[in-house]
């Protein structure tokens, strides 16, 4: 893509919070170049929140953002379809603490983009290149990151039974995200669900946004949407992780039983090193490819 984006016309949807059980409802609206993706609280004074590293506060179940005291959570559902459908720029209004979670997947945000559209405006799309390897490991888990030409992506995951080991690999592009990724939904285990609302977490879970696993099968009458839904859901939950870098990536990320924790620690590993990164236009891209293919 060659220009900067945004949503051609707002859009909205209402639903509840997965974790805090709130009514919420979110309106995503067209943003200026090199504006980013910006939360609006509405209800606090419409005061602004990138969506970026930087404010990073919780990573424990979901990744929020924090701006001055003011949160909002579980960001990474809506921040991985604008950032995977190339959405540069959007304010996103809402007004409470927490991003709905609709039916737990991206599918819903990817239905809602289609009907806002999309809007190239004339500034120059800069790219951030990944120049050399970078690792974060942490008891027997990693993610990793190597020089590549396109975003690509690998996942592996590795949970209980029945769930057991899973892989994904893909070059990550609108149209295969939109087929691949985005129906994943969020998912936990019936063994857990007391120990996490006892933390205060779930309050909004119910089988209409979740996958819920038992022992030896699954709680959902409607099975799972794929057979590796979970290592998908995962792919989803790291590329909106991934989007706080607040520019479209190009590199070969490799994740292995990764969480938000590590994710969020990549990211500020890049950002806070420059030499570990350049900042391309297309064109410049494009230009090395050429010279590349015809050296």
């Amino acid at each position: 893509m060659r220009f900067e984006t945004t949503v051609q016309r707002p859009v909205e949807a209402t639903g509840v919070g997965l974790h805090s059980g709130v009514p919420v409802a979110i309106r995503i609206l067209p943003a200026p170049v090199s504006t980013g993706i910006v939360f609006v609280r509405t209800d606090l004074d419409n005061f602004q929140i990138p969506a970026s590293w930087r404010h990073v506060a919780r990573v424990s179940y979901a990744t929020s953002l924090m701006r001055q005291g003011v949160l909002i959570s579980t960001t990474e559902h809506l921040l991985s379809v604008l950032y995977s459908m190339g959405i540069d720029n959007a304010y996103v209004e809402i007004n409470n603490l927490e991003v709905p979670i609709l039916d737990g997947s991206g599918l819903p945000f990817v239905r809602l983009l289609a009907q806002a559209g999309m809007r190239q405006y004339r500034r120059k799309r800069k790219y951030l290149r990944i120049r050399r390897p970078i690792s974060v490991e942490d008891k027997g888990k990693r993610i990793s990151i190597l020089p590549a030409e396109s975003f690509r992506l690998t996942c592996d995951t590795d949970y209980p039974p029945p769930v057991g080991r899973q892989s994904l690999e893909l070059e990550v592009t609108p149209e295969r995200y939109a087929a691949e990724i985005a129906f994943a939904r969020t998912f936990g285990w019936e063994t857990d669900l007391d120990q996490m609302r006892n933390m205060g977490l779930i309050r909004g879970a119910t089988l209409a946004n979740a996958v819920c696993f038992t022992r030896d099968g699954l709680l959902n009458p409607e099975g799972l949407r794929a057979p590796d839904e979970c290592c998908r859901h995962k792919a989803l939950d790291l590329i909106g992780d991934l989007a706080l870098l607040g520019r479209p990536l190009l590199g070969h990320v490799i994740a292995e039983r990764a969480g938000h924790a590590m994710h969020a620690a990549l990211v500020a590993r890049i950002m806070s090193n420059p030499s570990l990164y350049e900042i391309l236009t297309f064109d410049q891209l494009a230009s090395r490819v050429t010279q590349a293919l015809t050296a």
